[in-house]
């Protein structure tokens, strides 16, 4: 085979830009550690739409290309897609613990090609083993809101399942994709978990185990926050100007972290280039984390991270019934763009799939 089905972009730009094609490039092993997977279900998530619109594309062309050989615009025709649930079909020389017809799961980095498409390369170490318990579509709804909830809280925020016990915890912005995650990771491992969402998504994300919910559509959330007794963690979903009062809910000088998913790191390098735009990023950062610093409180940023081995912890709580998939909608592979209008639209009360191939558990 050396053409598939895919979903592509060559160019970016807005739903229009997206192209349906039976000849794509079918993807190949180029190093022995990679395996090639039929995709079963893909997901979509805000990350989609905004790599459409072409965000990130100078940070992302230079990890695809770090020599800087080929020409600008080499990444078209482009595959978007970053979630995966499907079937291993070939194996590289070096691959140890996966094997052909594999049941598997992965975030796909955002510089690879993505799971819009018949069949995807992915590193062995980007994939673990599918949760027995779900069907492929509701896999494909958690590998990359769940290692992004993973890198903010475990390997950012210093949590795990050992020290969260009694820890209280604040997710700005709960009922999307990494807020509904979020909740079910920390419930899992016995925080205490205060969300802000909407009014009527506050049954939705109290369904998934938040212990108090402050609505943001009734006034200002900082002032009933402010009310409340100080958290040990904040994950802001939201950013804009949470910044500004989010620091002051946190325990002074305990180690309280406030963790941000949303960066100017792309915008700065898209915008300056990335020489001046890492230069420009690790000002703000520095100057942020230092103003924080002197009043007992740390400031950090959580970047997704694929992560085959925390796929394979979260694939035991799944099994294990502490996580569930949460699922807004689910379109066929001809409905991708639909599927794109409706993550464009926001305010999403769980994930949206497509179905890719048919068969799979």
């Amino acid at each position: 085979m050396t053409v598939m089905p895919a979903w592509v972009i060559d160019k970016y730009g807005n739903n229009d830009v997206l192209r349906f094609t039976n000849n794509a490039r079918f993807p190949i092993i180029d190093y022995p550690n990679e395996v090639i997977v039929k995709v079963f279900a893909a997901s979509l998530n805000p990350l989609d739409v905004s790599m459409r619109g072409g965000y990130g594309s100078a940070t992302l062309a230079l990890k695809r290309d770090p020599l800087n050989i080929t020409q600008s615009g080499s990444e078209f025709p482009l595959i978007l897609g970053r979630d995966v649930s499907g079937v291993v079909m070939e194996c590289g020389l070096d691959v140890k613990y996966f094997r052909e017809r594999d049941e598997v799961w992965a975030a796909i980095p955002p510089w690879k090609q993505g799971s819009l498409a018949e069949f995807v390369v992915l590193n062995a170490n980007e994939i673990s083993h599918k949760p027995k318990s779900m069907c492929h579509a509701e896999a494909a709804s958690i590998p990359y809101v769940a290692t992004t909830a993973w890198s903010a809280l475990v390997n950012t925020g210093g949590l795990s399942k050992d020290n969260c016990a009694n820890k209280r915890v604040l997710i700005l912005g709960g009922s999307g994709g990494v807020g509904t995650f979020a909740i079910q990771l920390l419930k899992a491992w016995g925080a205490h978990v205060t969300v802000t969402c909407s009014h009527n998504a506050e049954q939705f994300v109290r369904g998934l185990g938040a212990d108090h919910v402050v609505d943001y559509t009734a006034g200002p959330v900082e002032e009933p926050l402010s009310l409340l007794e100080k958290f040990d963690l904040v994950l802001d979903n939201i950013g804009g100007d949470t910044e500004r009062w989010a620091l002051g809910l946190l325990k002074p000088w305990t180690g309280a972290k406030y963790v941000t998913l949303v960066t100017p790191f792309l915008l700065n390098t898209d915008r300056l280039g990335i020489a001046d735009g890492m230069l420009q990023t690790a000002a703000t950062v520095a100057t942020k984390m230092i103003k924080h610093l002197v009043k007992g409180v740390h400031y950090r940023w959580g970047f997704f991270a694929p992560s085959g081995p925390a796929l394979d912890e979260i694939r035991e709580m799944v099994d294990a019934g502490q996580i569930r998939a949460v699922l807004e909608e689910t379109f066929s592979f001809s409905q991708v763009p639909q599927a794109f209008e409706k993550v464009e639209k926001g305010h999403a009360r769980g994930k949206t799939v497509v179905k890719i191939s048919q068969g799979g558990s």
